[in-house]
């Protein structure tokens, strides 16, 4: 009962855009080696976010890869690529949204919801877009079925509540993968981050690793809900260094810090006993 309610859960995704951002958090893109990838990119200060990439797209683009048709959010399983690549788990926030157009244009971009989402991703050198590395088919990515209401994304709000941390679980022993931090930790946030991708979504063109998704949208005849993951934060030197392979399990954590200490989150994980009322849970097996 519980395996179909989870995939209810995730099937009510089907018809949302699919879009991750990145570089909005300090250092990430260094530690997974895509910093190189971004040189050309010219931003508006040094602490913006570098681009928006699709991860779905709910319906066929002519010009985007047709890989991103295929659906793939799970909230329990990531599927390696048949190839042989290096593959690592992405710790950040997710974003379920309302999206209103004025003109063809993206006028406001409304968060309900947030919870722990993995950006799961390749690893590999010279890949001519983000998007090439990020969707491979599906339980390529995950998010949780917990997510948490928003009363306002903005400060004063149930976000500011909040921290993020993840772990990886490998022949029985829990490792700290991502570290430890509040969502305000991130480089551009509430209003900035809206105005900024409303921005960057309207305008952002087909250059270098990036992807003309104003173009995408409107052949997908603009999808009124999107499902946005905020950027990944920083790993620990074990989560830099170590990439998932089968019999794994990621476990992203995003919890309320009024409510329960980080020490009581480690204790839960190694448990696998979470209370959803204190936390957005994605527990994730590799295979």
């Amino acid at each position: 009962m519980k395996s179909l309610q989870k995939l209810e859960q995730m099937a009510q995704y089907k018809d949302f855009l699919g879009l991750g951002i990145a570089g909005n958090f300090a250092l990430h893109l260094d530690q997974a080696g895509e910093a190189e990838d971004f040189k050309d990119i010219i931003t508006a200060d040094e602490a913006a976010p570098k681009g928006m990439f699709p991860f779905y797209l709910p319906q066929p683009v002519k010009n985007a890869k047709e890989i991103l048709n295929t659906y793939p959010l799970s909230s329990d399983t990531i599927k390696l690529p048949q190839e042989d690549v290096n593959v690592q788990a992405e710790p950040e926030v997710g974003l379920t949204c309302k999206i209103e157009y004025v003109d063809g244009n993206i006028s406001k971009i409304i968060p309900t919801h947030f919870g722990a989402y993995n950006d799961c991703s390749i690893r590999v050198k010279g890949a001519s877009k983000i998007s090439d590395k990020k969707n491979w088919g599906k339980s390529s990515k995950g998010i949780s079925n917990n997510l948490i209401a928003i009363d306002k994304f903005e400060l004063g709000g149930i976000m500011d509540d909040y921290s993020i941390c993840s772990f990886l679980r490998r022949d029985g022993e829990v490792h700290a993968y991502g570290e430890d931090v509040e969502l305000s930790g991130y480089s551009y946030f509430y209003n900035k981050l809206l105005d900024w991708m409303s921005n960057q979504i309207n305008t952002q063109k087909d250059f270098g690793p990036l992807e003309p998704l104003s173009e995408y949208i409107s052949t997908c005849n603009y999808p009124s809900e999107a499902i946005i993951s905020i950027g990944a934060t920083r790993y620990t030197p074990y989560g830099e260094s170590t990439f998932l392979k089968n019999a794994d399990e990621v476990i992203i954590v995003v919890y309320n810090i009024t409510k329960i200490l980080h020490v009581d989150v480690l204790e839960s994980v190694k448990n696998s006993n979470y209370d959803t009322s204190k936390m957005s849970i994605l527990a994730q097996k590799v295979i």
